[in-house]
């Protein structure tokens, strides 16, 4: 219970963070420092090996590279929680699975009626099926003990297995043509990592100089850069013996010591360079177009329906049970939270449409209202259920 409680208010403090760098992204793009602001997203970086030459703008550093580091934190939390959290047995794994396949499935459908029969437009049906974990944790922070911690937990496991439907959907979706050499060698190093955890090697620099390997043949394959930081998680041994014989866990240790940089940069830093959204150049009937509605409405609308729609049939049906201490409105107010999709969509939306301005940002600022809607009405309802 108490890695729990720490981790709900690391993401929590994370959550007020992403608002404050969210703002200031938006004030320096809509302000006469919006040349500054977008010659830094596109300061060339560069890294050379030899012929092994890896040159991007800063934004698709942090997006490629950084980004890589988010998703091995996730994949750190999904394999502990299901050996032995939350997600380890049918009972705890029940309702936020049936709530999450709901919060993927119905935001999904909403934007295809919207968007059915464009073949470009349609690359973003994916954008609002995500949730971002620390705004939502951000905004049920602020509601102290009106929300029961078992509310809490189960939003945080929603969120887990809604984050492991992203990485399949990036898998499955959002690769483009693959690298015959390149998905060689990231298939070596994953060997390679699968041997060394079972010989029980438990040195952290060999998994992470590894693991770069693995992210840069990844990143040449064609599949997203991303993936390979959760296929170096699920390599990291969740239990180790060490040298003195005494055993610990190399899985928990990285996740612990990730989190404060995940939490405090890598997360702020991705909002700051993909929140500046151009409101100058939007109009209102740009914002009135297919992908922005399906986009807007796929996650105010769309999330609650499936996560609150699939929740109730669960519980009535006899599959799951309401969460300890809570009651349905509470139920609901969560659900309504969980369409705050902002870092997770903006990351999708940036690799369905490769970072084109073809919707002048309209689908950008889509996403920022969607969640805040989300976040506020969500709000409103946690604080009226008691």
């Amino acid at each position: 219970m108490k890695m729990i409680e720490e981790f709900i208010k690391k993401e929590s403090s994370a959550g007020m963070l992403l608002i404050v760098v969210t703002i200031l992204a938006l004030a320096l793009q809509n302000s006469g420092f919006s040349t500054v602001y977008s010659s830094f997203l596109h300061t060339h970086v560069e890294i050379r090996f030899g012929n092994l030459q890896i040159a991007k703008p800063l934004l698709l550093w942090v997006n490629d590279g950084l980004m890589a580091v988010f998703f091995f934190l996730i994949g750190l939390e999904v394999k502990r929680e299901v050996l032995e959290g939350h997600l380890s047995s049918m009972s705890q794994i029940a309702l936020p699975g049936i709530a999450a396949i709901g919060g993927m499935a119905v935001p999904a459908l909403v934007f295809v009626m919207f968007n059915q029969g464009e073949s470009f437009a349609m690359k973003g049906w994916a954008i609002p099926t995500a949730t971002d974990i620390a705004f939502a944790l951000g905004i049920l922070s602020l509601l102290g003990n009106r929300v029961p911690i078992s509310l809490k937990i189960f939003l945080m496991a929603l969120a887990i297995i809604d984050d492991l439907g992203a990485i399949i959907i990036i898998a499955l979706f959002y690769t483009s043509e693959l690298s015959t050499m390149s998905i060689g060698i990231a298939s070596v190093a994953l060997v390679t990592l699968f041997v060394m955890n079972r010989m029980g090697v438990v040195k952290k620099a060999a998994y992470i100089l590894v693991g770069v390997v693995l992210w840069v043949s990844v990143l040449k394959s064609g599949v997203h850069a991303t993936l390979a930081g959760v296929a170096l998680a699920f390599m990291i041994p969740l239990t180790s013996t060490g040298n003195d014989g005494k055993k610990f866990s190399m899985a928990k240790e990285m996740e612990h010591d990730l989190h404060y940089w995940v939490a405090f940069m890598i997360l702020p830093l991705f909002a700051f360079v993909n929140a500046g959204v151009d409101l100058r150049g939007i109009s209102i009937n740009e914002m009135f177009g297919p992908v922005p509605m399906g986009i807007m409405l796929g996650l105010f609308i769309g999330k609650q329906v499936g996560v609150f729609g699939f929740s109730w049939v669960a519980i009535k049906l006899g599959w799951a049970s309401l969460p300890k201490e809570s009651n349905w409105m509470q139920l609901y107010g969560v659900s309504i939270l969980t369409g705050i999709g902002f870092t997770m969509s903006l990351f999708v939306d940036s690799l369905a449409y490769n970072d084109t301005e073809l919707y002048h940002y309209a689908d950008k600022l889509a996403i920022l209202l969607g969640s805040f809607l989300s976040g506020i009405v969500g709000y409103l309802v946690l604080k009226k259920a008691n």
